[in-house]
């Protein structure tokens, strides 16, 4: 039987659903479709948002030769057997789904063939290709972001699903539509996946959606529903979301799932490092240590053994204290930025390197912090526009407790300290 997402798949960009920051009339990737000249490319996003989809619309559009690879399954053998089938046909488009699952060979075997332009690289992955793609190879493409699902274009593939139904002779009726949009967290192969999960479990007709209905049946029938593995997304969640609800068995639980299913431990290892600065930042510097030399180790161990080091990482991020305060400034600071454009630097904080520059009075009324009693001076650094704009908030814990009353002490009230 033919899954609902794969009935469902579009052909054409014209019933494509999401991602019109690429594909919308006038938007970057349409034209160059449009023109026909692709460059080589890294689809960016979250799972089931489409990025396997475009990829064939992309081939099919342009009339090209279409191969595809599973970076799970897929070899240097695989690849290079690819490239020999594409040097006969022109303008071969190769996609290769997980992409950042390759290692750093299987990706070498990439370079020639697409330096050449033997074959046009499609990649697909669900991290940051900064990280996870070689420099060769990512400087030879172009990488496009591609967003999770909104409210609308759900309820687009809603409409899509009911009218596929009311054509087979099957009325849908959905009456509440909110716990399949919360389970479906913005991915469309879920969302389709939940449908079709609640429409065959039903007996009555028409089958009748609701939310109550929709959450039981998915409970009851979790591993169907996740039978293309998203539950690596949700554990890895919950794997985050324990660590910051400081609940040690809870995150060391979640890390065996994730050990026991073959996860890359360098993944894991990779998110404690993003954790140790997000969640728990200055409230204890320590943790970001812990965290950076967990990776390493891990990367020079592997498993099994080094299960072990993720453990004490894990668990020693879980006891931590917890602070946000440093990922909201610079949130903040970035938004200020963004809201106030390049505003001029005050003269006496400039450099002044050159006799003009000086004459200019620049670096005049610079007080040199050093040789002032405690290494401290009140003097004003930031931009006239902007004088006494706070950004950073200390958090609530000992470590910067005393970080607010340093601040306090040396600022008087200024920035509302």
């Amino acid at each position: 039987m033919v899954p609902l997402a794969e009935i469902l798949r579009p052909t054409s960009l014209d019933n494509y659903i999401g991602q019109q920051h690429l594909v919308g009339k006038g938007a970057v990737l349409r034209t160059l479709i449009d023109s026909g000249r692709i460059p080589s490319m890294i689809f960016w996003g979250p799972p089931g948002i489409g990025k396997t989809t475009l990829a064939m619309i992309i081939s099919k559009t342009l009339n090209r030769p279409f191969y595809t690879l599973s970076a799970i399954s897929s070899g240097v053998k695989e690849v290079r057997e690819v490239i020999e089938k594409a040097k006969a046909e022109e303008g071969a488009v190769l996609f290769i789904d997980e992409i950042h699952r390759f290692s750093k060979s299987q990706q070498d075997s990439l370079l020639g063939a697409v330096e050449r332009g033997i074959v046009t690289l499609i990649g697909a992955t669900t991290e940051n290709p900064s990280f996870e793609v070689i420099s060769a190879l990512l400087s030879r493409c172009q990488v496009y972001v591609l967003k999770n699902f909104g409210e609308a274009e759900m309820r687009q593939l809603l409409d899509a699903a009911i009218q596929h139904y009311a054509s087979s002779g099957r009325e849908v009726q959905v009456r509440e539509p909110e716990a399949l949009f919360r389970i479906s967290g913005g991915d469309a192969r879920k969302l389709l996946n939940a449908i079709e999960l609640v429409v065959n479990n039903a007996t009555e007709s028409p089958v009748i959606i609701d939310n109550a209905h929709t959450t039981q049946v998915i409970q009851q029938n979790l591993a169907f529903y996740d039978k293309q593995g998203e539950m690596h997304y949700d554990i890895i969640s919950a794997f985050i979301k324990s660590m910051r609800g400081s609940d040690p068995n809870a995150a060391v639980y979640y890390l065996a799932r994730m050990i026991d299913g073959g996860e890359d431990p360098l993944f894991i290892a990779r998110r404690m490092l993003i954790f140790a600065s997000e969640d728990i930042g200055n409230s204890n510097p320590n943790a970001l240590l812990l965290a950076n030399a967990c990776f390493d180790a891990v990367n020079k161990i592997g498993y099994p053994e080094c299960r072990i080091i993720l453990s004490q990482c894990c668990i020693y991020l879980a006891n931590s204290s917890k602070s946000n305060s440093t990922y909201l400034a610079i949130d903040n600071a970035l938004g200020l930025v963004r809201q106030t454009g390049d505003l001029p630097v005050p003269l006496h904080i400039r450099n002044a390197p050159t006799k003009l520059m000086k004459e200019m009075g620049y670096k005049d009324g610079y007080k040199y912090a050093h040789d002032y009693q405690g290494n401290f001076v009140d003097q004003e650094f930031m931009p006239d526009a902007i004088r006494g704009v706070k950004l950073y908030e200390p958090g609530h814990n000992p470590r910067e407790d005393d970080t607010r009353r340093t601040l306090q002490g040396r600022w008087k009230g200024k920035y509302g300290y």
